[in-house]
């Protein structure tokens, strides 16, 4: 029995159908295995953002030290979390382009618009395997999935040790004395936190608009990802 394909007429035989069946089986199961990695960077950035507010709230008199030296994990995590998501990325967008243009169009009765062509796509990514998407817009990704909200507990401990701790803040002279890091002064290391969140938020700003227009026009291209 053949199973006709509704763009070119070409037909699949049930062995045909059978191993894009399997074939939809393992982008699955590696789109999850790569998944649970990302989970696993994750877990790892809010631990150790754990453990610095433990340390800088244990007393009244602990440094807020370990909440500014946490960002270095973070960062780091972030970058090792990103380059993850690309590879996940790539066999996310072969299941999917599966699902949409195989499996829905032999589920649906009526007219399903398909991309002209699916078939080359799909079979030129397993030729000529690449990433679907840029270090920086996986960043951006990771940034709005789930850094940005890291970084912003991060950020609110680390000024509100800064104004309660010893003594509730008094004058900004105060504030600028307690957020001195050794011989570097507060005001260093405050604008230097600012840009670095500042920088993460433009990061996952810039990448959701290039992400929008991507999938609202894709230039004309058959592209996955």
């Amino acid at each position: 029995m053949l199973s006709p394909d509704f763009e070119s007429g070409r037909q699949y035989s049930q062995a045909e159908i059978g191993a894009l069946s399997h074939l939809y089986r393992g982008e699955i199961y590696r789109s999850t295995s790569w998944r649970s990695r990302l989970d696993a960077t994750t877990n790892w950035a809010v631990v150790s953002l754990g453990v610095a507010l433990s340390i800088s709230f244990a007393s009244p008199t602990a440094t807020p030290l370990p909440l500014v030296l946490v960002g270095i994990l973070i960062f780091i995590f972030l970058m090792l979390e990103s380059r993850r998501y690309r590879y996940f990325n790539v066999w996310r967008a072969r299941a999917r382009w599966l699902e949409c243009q195989f499996f829905a169009r032999m589920l649906m009765h009526g007219d399903l618009q398909t991309e002209t062509g699916w078939q080359d796509v799909l079979a030129q990514d397993y030729r000529h395997p690449h990433y679907h998407i840029s270090l920086i817009r996986a960043v951006g990704r990771r940034l709005r999935r789930n850094y940005i909200w890291i970084l912003l507990i991060q950020t609110i401990a680390y000024f509100g040790k800064v104004m309660i701790h010893p003594t509730p803040l008094t004058s900004m002279a105060e504030f600028w004395a307690r957020t001195d890091v050794g011989p570097i002064p507060g005001h260093v290391i405050v604008i230097a936190g600012l840009l670095y969140n500042g920088v993460a938020i433009g990061i996952a700003l810039t990448t959701l608009y290039h992400d929008r227009a991507k999938h609202v026009d894709d230039g004309g291209g058959v592209t996955m990802g």
